[in-house]
């Protein structure tokens, strides 16, 4: 039987942090989380790596620590064996070793929470991931593999049907048709079980990878192209319209505050502000340049003023290029 959100014990809420922006991202995504949850039940943790795989420190921040164990933030190492500093996008796949059995929810820190959890239908036996991406991965080279070869490889190699992952309703050769995640949330049924074998897939892909994928980058997309092999393994796919509330009107994958403050909704801004408020919020965020410029000295609503969120480039690059120019891509 499905394991649905509210018919069953909440599920373990993850995220990964580390020395540098993503603490300072894991403040405002704890202090959201809390206001947005107040009857949240499960166990909301915070993943840092460990280990020889880093030529710097990686643990956070004593105020950061505290702010975190204050606000019920279980905070576990784990040590990266197979990426760490040379693919810090590994993370969330290692850190799923480290996790507790059962249902789990992963979020980026850069995340702010609208809304609760609770009203989120998850069918923990379908997994499934943020479709909020652009058409990153892969790049066909002219004349030679397309995006059927390319993916079909893939799901060949792991022994997977390639078939029933596409989407019949867009044209071939069109990336849409493809299954493809933004990884900035998932979930799944058991977490070390899902980890492995996102650690297995990835792994694979990145030493052992298809001549088919041969002029294809796997920096910084091998967590996004193994994902949706993982998803489609776990009997997973594309979401339904009952988890419209994840970047919807119940999370908002920002990606960085610049992106937030010029194309996000107001509803995001107002909970990101006050979610920031706080004077023990705002002690840590005030060491941050980019949250105390763009969010306490308010230039992150003059940036806002010079975008039309009702007519808004189709690329994001176009919205960054205008961020630059006015001196305030920060993170």
């Amino acid at each position: 039987m499905a394991r649905k959100s509210g018919t069953g014990p909440s599920p373990n809420v993850f995220f990964v942090v580390q020395a540098g922006r993503l603490e300072y991202e894991a403040v405002v995504f704890t202090a959201s989380f809390r206001a947005a949850n107040p009857d949240f039940q499960g166990r909301l943790l915070a993943m840092e790596p460990t280990g020889a795989r880093w030529s710097r420190p990686v643990q956070i921040s004593d105020p950061v620590r505290k702010f975190l164990s204050d606000n019920g933030v279980e905070i576990v190492p784990f040590e990266n064996r197979h990426f760490g500093e040379s693919y810090p996008h590994g993370n969330k796949i290692e850190a799923m070793a480290a996790l507790p059995e059962g249902p789990f929810v992963f979020f980026d820190t850069d995340t702010v929470f609208l809304g609760p959890l609770s009203s989120v239908a998850f069918d923990f036996n379908r997994p499934a991931a943020s479709m909020r991406r652009e058409g990153t991965w892969p790049e066909p080279p002219l004349y030679k593999v397309g995006y059927t070869e390319i993916w079909k490889s893939l799901y060949d190699k792991f022994g997977l049907d390639f078939e029933s992952s596409l989407d019949l309703s867009q044209p071939n050769e069109y990336w849409r048709r493809y299954l493809y995640f933004n990884a900035g949330w998932f979930f799944g049924p058991d977490a070390p079980s899902f980890g492995q074998r996102f650690l297995d897939y990835a792994h694979a892909i990145r030493w052992d990878t298809p001549d088919e994928l041969a002029c294809q980058s796997l920096d910084p997309w091998l967590d996004q192209v193994a994902l949706p092999l993982v998803i489609h393994s776990f009997g997973g796919g594309r979401p339904g319209p009952e988890l419209d509330g994840l970047d919807g009107a119940v999370t908002c994958h920002y990606r960085a505050l610049p992106l937030l403050y010029a194309r996000e909704s107001d509803a995001v801004v107002r909970a990101l502000e006050a979610a920031v408020t706080p004077q023990k919020v705002k002690k840590i965020l005030r060491l941050h340049e980019p949250a105390k410029k763009l969010i306490y000295q308010g230039k992150g609503m003059k940036l806002r003023e010079k975008f039309d969120r009702s007519n808004l480039p189709k690329r994001e690059q176009v919205i960054r290029n205008t961020i630059k120019r006015a001196g305030l891509w920060l993170r």
